[in-house]
């Protein structure tokens, strides 16, 4: 019982030991706020990823495609049809976009896919991106005259969807009129000026489809908008203006043709590798296009199969099952994470080195407990040779320091506990508030991407960073307790 209470009494006197209390607090606060938001980040990331790419992807070595998809779809169901919920053949090439800009022209390399409206789904979340609620229903290629939506639809909370203006806010500007195929019909009102796209003033009413029928073209985010000072998106080309893509047809030596086509809608992942380069337009006008149509048999040769996977089943079995059904120097067969996998280790090596710095912060705490514990035993000298001189054993002497130890240990890592899952709790709230304070936004949707800061907490992240604190501050006291336990009675009352 001596133990608990000596232990007890010097946690409650000892106010030097605040300070390893204090220094155990800020480490494990700052290794739990850095691995959610680097959870929080990497999970956001790899999700936007996901959500073009499909779970695994079988692609076409040739350079002018392989013909058939059908074909090859019903050999994969064959192969791996228990596991498959969805599949999609694809066509991807480098194209140059242009389109008009007053009496400017902008021109940017960008990569066209050519897809299947009704099976794409199935196979990605790329419905989610869109901004007409009709297309995230079911994609159409199909102009829509107007219901573009006014707020970021990806936004979770009602604070936020207000923080970044798309089609429909007053930062959205019409910066090209067709007269040919826009006459006004009724006088708009102040909140339809403000809104182009959906202002009835606008629309296509002289617009003849036997005459100017375009195919139609889903356009990454970032291809026709540019973030303004005061933070709204202005638009170069909105839904319904025509853009021009020159692509190279398929044969040796390519030719370069061009054609145009209509936005229809536009894509935003918050990804600026993926808003500010794709381009969708329906796969058979792309493979009629490049001249991948058998002109006889009418088989369309395609680059791409994307494969879903049911949920739960192991994709890198899946992918070994089918490239040993699949001639290696015929098709490339990759996963997802494959496809991606330097982004992916980079961001977990960067995750691993950031917690090997900041577990540092709680080894110096490690380090301060030693010192101190050091200095209580040679304060105490003449008390500990007094309790052994009362029948006090070495190992009794020794699970004093080892209590202690213990003791702070919990307490820093649980105050760090808790306040480490405040911040995490209310970061965005702390961000506001510093931004507030410094006239400058800590975190700026326009740079990372994310409406908020993305936080998700691991509790098996926890455990190890909370007992590997406790563990330090318990070693740390191993030495100074292992010389108390030695100190001979007689030597430690003679003491001075």
């Amino acid at each position: 019982m001596y133990k608990f209470l000596l232990c007890w009494r010097y946690l409650r006197t000892r106010y030097i030991a605040l300070i390893t209390i204090v220094s155990v607090m800020l480490g494990v606060a700052t290794m739990i706020v850095v691995n959610a938001v680097m959870e929080g980040f990497t999970h956001e990331y790899q999700e936007r990823i996901h959500g073009i790419l499909s779970d695994i992807v079988v692609t076409s070595r040739s350079g002018e495609g392989t013909p058939d998809a059908d074909r090859h779809m019903a050999k994969i169901r064959d192969i791996a049809g228990e596991y498959i919920i969805g599949m999609s053949p694809t066509v991807a090439v480098p194209a140059m976009l242009s389109y008009s800009i007053g009496n400017d022209y902008s021109a940017q390399q960008v990569l066209v896919i050519g897809i299947d409206e009704t099976s794409f789904a199935s196979v990605s979340d790329f419905g989610q991106f869109l901004q007409h609620p009709t297309n995230r229903e079911q994609l159409s290629f199909q102009l829509h005259e107007g219901g573009y939506d006014a707020v970021d639809h990806q936004a979770t909370e009602t604070s936020d969807k207000s923080a970044r203006p798309t089609l429909g806010r007053a930062g959205f500007q019409y910066r090209r009129y067709k007269a040919s195929r826009i006459r006004p019909v009724v006088a708009p009102d102040a909140a339809e000026k403000s809104d182009p796209f959906n202002n009835p003033a606008n629309r296509l009413t002289d617009y003849d489809p036997a005459k100017e029928t375009k195919p139609g073209a889903v356009l990454g985010y970032g291809l026709c908008s540019y973030r303004a000072l005061d933070g709204s998106d202005q638009f170069l080309a909105i839904p319904g203006d025509d853009v021009e893509l020159s692509y190279p047809t398929v044969g040796q030596p390519p030719q370069v043709r061009s054609a145009k086509f209509t936005i229809v809608d536009f894509y935003e992942s918050k990804m600026s590798e993926y808003d500010s380069k794709f381009v969708f337009v329906p796969i058979r006008e792309l493979q009629t296009l490049r001249g991948m149509v058998h002109p006889v048999t009418l088989v369309a040769n395609f680059t791409a199969i994307q494969i879903r996977l049911k949920e739960g089943v192991d994709l890198d079995m899946v992918r070994d099952l089918l490239r040993a059904n699949f001639q290696p120097h015929e098709f490339v067969i990759e996963t997802w994470r494959d496809k991606q996998g330097a982004i992916i280790a980079a961001v977990q090596m960067e995750t691993a080195v950031l917690n090997l710095l900041l577990f540092m912060i709680v080894a110096v705490a490690g380090f301060g407990i030693l010192a101190i514990f050091f200095m209580i035993v040679v304060e105490k000298t003449r008390d500990i040779g007094i309790l052994k001189s009362l029948g006090a054993s070495g190992d009794g002497i020794m699970s004093i320091f080892l209590c202690y130890g213990l003791s702070l240990g919990l307490v820093g890592a649980g105050v760090g506990l808790c306040i480490g899952l405040l911040i995490v709790r209310y970061i965005n709230q702390i961000a506001d508030l510093l931004g507030r304070i410094t006239g400058r936004p800590v975190f700026d949707p326009a740079i990372y991407y994310f409406q908020k800061i993305p936080t998700i907490v691991e509790w098996h992240t926890v455990t190890w960073i909370v007992s590997g604190a406790v563990l330090i501050a318990v070693l740390a006291s191993i030495l100074p307790a292992l010389r108390a336990a030695n100190l001979h009675p007689v030597k430690a009352l003679r003491y001075e």
